[in-house]
C-alpha cells in the first residue's frame, strides 16, 4: 500500500506544470476562465487545475479574486487600446468606444468587472486614452475633463446595461421576448402617462444596441466639436 501511494505521489509530480508561473500567465488562464464561464466560473481552485498547479501557488502572485478580475481587466483593456492607432483624435475615440462596447457584449464580465470598481487601472487607462485624444482634438483644457467624462459615462453606462442584461437573459431566455413584455404596458391603459415612450415603442424592441451606442458617441462628439470651435451650442461659447 506504501508503494502504491508513493507512485500516485510521483504520477502527480510529473502532472504538475514544470515551467514557471507567473502573474502573466495567471491572468491570461483567467481571461480564458472567463470568456467561457463567466466571473461565477472563475474560482482559484479551478484556475489553479487549469494551471495544473496548487492554488497556493496562485495567491503568492495574486492576492484575492478581486485583484485578479481588476488584472483581467485591465489586460483586456490593454489589448483594445493597442488595436487602435488612428492619427484622426476623432477616429481614434470612435475606434476606441467601438473596441470597448465590441468586447462588453462578446464578454460580459468584463462589463461588470468595469462598473465594479470605478478607478481600477483597466478604467484609468480608458479615461486617459480618451482624455488624451479629446486633447488632440483642440478642446480648451478647461472643458477637456467634461468632454471626456461624457465619453467615458458613456461607456460605462452600457457596461452597466450589459451587466443587468446578462441576468436578464439568464432568468428570461429571451431579451427580446422580455423587452417586448416589459414595455407592452406603454401602450395599454397607462400609455397617457409615458406619451414619448409609447410614442417610440417599437424603436425600443427593434432597435440595435450598437448602432444606438455609436449614435451616442456621435452626439457627444458633436458637443465637443463644438468646445473646440466656440460655437455657441449651449448659448455660451468658449469665451
Amino acid at each position: 500500500m506504501c508503494q502504491d501511494g508513493s507512485v500516485g505521489e510521483v504520477r502527480q509530480r510529473q502532472e504538475r506544470r514544470s515551467d514557471a508561473l507567473t502573474k502573466a500567465g495567471i491572468v491570461a488562464a483567467a481571461i480564458t476562465r472567463l470568456n467561457t464561464g463567466g466571473i461565477e466560473a472563475l474560482t482559484f481552485r479551478v484556475l489553479a487545475a487549469d494551471l495544473a498547479t496548487g492554488a497556493g501557488a496562485l495567491y503568492h502572485h495574486v492576492a484575492n479574486k478581486r485583484e485578479l478580475l481588476s488584472a483581467a481587466a485591465a489586460a483586456m483593456m490593454t489589448e483594445i487600446l493597442a488595436a487602435v492607432g488612428s492619427a484622426d483624435p476623432a477616429t481614434s475615440i470612435r475606434d476606441v468606444t467601438d473596441g470597448v462596447f465590441d468586447a462588453i457584449t462578446a464578454h460580459p464580465w468584463l462589463g461588470s468587472q468595469l462598473i465594479a470598481a470605478p478607478w481600477q487601472p483597466a478604467v484609468l487607462q480608458l479615461f486617459d486614452r480618451i482624455g488624451s485624444e479629446v486633447s488632440a482634438l483642440g478642446v480648451p483644457e478647461r472643458a477637456q475633463l467634461d468632454a471626456a467624462s461624457a465619453l467615458v459615462h458613456h461607456i460605462l453606462g452600457v457596461a452597466s446595461q450589459y451587466d443587468t442584461g446578462q441576468y436578464l437573459d439568464r432568468a428570461q431566455g429571451d431579451r427580446p421576448g422580455f423587452i417586448r413584455s416589459s414595455t407592452s404596458p406603454l401602450v395599454g391603459p397607462d400609455s397617457n402617462g409615458y406619451p414619448f415612450l409609447a410614442r417610440i415603442e417599437q424603436q425600443l424592441v427593434e432597435h440595435d444596441d450598437r448602432q444606438q451606442f455609436r449614435a451616442g458617441i456621435e452626439i457627444i462628439l458633436t458637443g465637443i466639436d463644438a468646445l473646440r470651435t466656440g460655437s455657441p451650442a449651449d448659448g455660451r461659447g468658449c469665451t
